[in-house]
């Protein structure tokens, strides 16, 4: 999902086309156009899928992201980036108090309790973050479980696969339950995200470090505008967005 049409059509033509919530508003992103969220009511709904959610069990994933938060320090609420499914299993990236977190659980089968790693990070900067489950099974295991900031694995803990699960996926906020570091999460419409978010992917697959660093480069590179374009290019070649 690119954001470049300003709304949220599927970008793998696999019609798992979001629904705006609120007005997000369409600016000049990292690459291309991404969606400004206010932080109150703004968001994407994004309906089910076999790909995402509604299949499964679920052995490989990555969802990634770039995003600007407005603020990181705010507190009021966990500003969600991206979430899935719901209070038994389920994924999320989201910034509050100043940490970037990843999360993900599986209460139900064999009972993964969930992981949430974080690392600091700053107001009014690109980031490019990546969730990782890798060759997981029914049971929790170490290093199956990962987090990805502009190309370096910053954490792997322990984690498995994620069964099928509920709750409509959101974009900018939760659209119907998560889990939170802090436990946090029960509702919906809530925990509202403050900045933009410009290509978000999801991946049936888990990425390795090549695979990061070619979309890591766009942040950390002086350059990166210019050579981007070839770049997305080829990658939008290789790979089927799940």
């Amino acid at each position: 999902m690119d954001f470049d049409n300003g709304d949220g059509e599927d970008s793998s033509g696999k019609g798992v086309n979001g629904e705006l919530v609120g007005d997000p508003g369409v600016v000049d992103g990292i690459v291309g156009k991404a969606l400004l969220f206010d932080g109150d009511g703004d968001g994407v709904k994004l309906p089910d899928s076999t790909d995402i959610n509604t299949g499964g069990p679920y052995t490989d994933r990555t969802i990634i992201a770039y995003f600007n938060c407005a603020d990181v320090s705010i507190t009021e609420q966990k500003q969600t980036i991206f979430e899935e499914g719901g209070r038994t299993r389920g994924l999320v990236i989201n910034v509050f108090e100043g940490q970037l977190y990843v999360g993900g659980w599986n209460r139900a089968e064999y009972n993964w309790d969930g992981a949430w790693p974080s690392v600091p990070v700053e107001s009014n900067r690109w980031y490019h973050v990546g969730l990782v489950i890798r060759e997981a099974g029914e049971a929790v295991e170490a290093d199956k479980f990962e987090m990805w900031v502009d190309g370096e694995k910053v954490a792997s803990e322990e984690g498995g696969q994620l069964f099928q699960h509920g709750d409509d996926t959101g974009i900018g906020y939760v659209n119907a339950n998560a889990v939170f570091h802090d436990e946090d999460g029960e509702g919906t419409d809530i925990h509202y995200f403050s900045g933009m978010i410009d290509e978000v992917e999801v991946y049936g697959s888990a990425f390795d470090a090549a695979d990061f660093a070619e979309y890591a480069a766009v942040v950390t590179s002086v350059e990166a505008q210019a050579k981007f374009t070839t770049t997305w290019a080829h990658l939008k070649a290789q790979r089927t967005v799940r």
